[in-house]
């Protein structure tokens, strides 16, 4: 799949909820980019030299542009939040695999910043979803956008709205059944969501979140321990920037 390293031009920025922002930026990356993968940004201060990993939230063919939200978690990111319409940001990508599109009762889960990812999956998803986000709080940015796509559920963890714990007690309390659930979080978030899968017969997708330098399969830095031997290698590990960060969960350890 084509990639491309340029200097992306940012056409809008917003902040969302506390540390979290939205970035539009237009970049010839739209033309290969499918929901689940990512971009890597580079950041103008030369002391910080790996990119920053940030996954596509949106992707809008008609204006060459891609929705990227992400929240701010050191000086990286700290960079990008003070981006204004008109600058420009060195961009590689899109990278990672995707999502398959399938399933006639899919379940869609995303959990904190593993949330904006799966917009664009809801939106071209061809059997309207059910959707379970996770939040801190009551801060429920792009619950909005999700509500025009899919049967929305939340959860939080102080309770403030929703079910007052996790996606799976939200997935048990409405004993939610489907075909397939594809699901973006932070590791024990997924983990749960993984043996909830396996206890109901579901076919299950997770995206996987990991610390990531070179963002290509070169570095090895984000390798994840996987049930199958890895044909080149010879061990049970896969690249998460490479390999993912999409998996087939029952083909990953958690």
């Amino acid at each position: 799949m084509s990639k491309v390293t340029e200097m992306a031009k940012v056409l809008q920025q917003d902040r969302l909820a506390e540390g979290i922002y939205s970035m539009w930026v237009q970049t010839k990356a739209t033309q290969w980019a499918v929901p689940g993968q990512f971009v890597s940004l580079y950041c103008h201060e030369k002391s910080q030299l790996l990119p920053r990993p940030i996954s596509i939230c949106e992707i809008d063919k008609q204006k060459g542009a891609l929705r990227l939200v992400y929240r701010v978690v050191g000086k990286g990111t700290e960079e990008f939040s003070h981006y204004m319409p008109g600058d420009k940001v060195q961009l590689l990508g899109p990278l990672g695999n995707g999502f398959p599109l399938d399933g006639e009762r899919p379940i869609v889960i995303g959990g904190g910043i593993g949330v904006p990812p799966m917009l664009q999956l809801a939106k071209e998803l061809e059997n309207r979803p059910t959707i379970v986000l996770g939040y801190r709080d009551n801060q429920l940015f792009l619950k909005e956008q999700f509500d025009a796509e899919g049967d929305v559920h939340v959860a939080t963890d102080d309770g403030s709205v929703g079910v007052h714990g996790t996606v799976v007690d939200v997935l048990q309390q409405e004993n939610m059944t489907g075909d397939v659930i594809y699901a973006c979080g932070p590791k024990p978030m997924l983990a749960a969501v993984k043996a909830f899968a396996k206890e109901q017969g579901i076919r299950c997708y997770i995206s996987m979140e990991e610390r990531m330098a070179c963002g290509i399969g070169a570095c090895l830095g984000c390798v994840c321990k996987t049930k199958h031997e890895d044909e080149h290698s010879h061990v049970h590990n896969a690249r998460v920037c490479k390999d993912g960060p999409v998996f087939l969960a029952e083909e990953v350890e958690l």
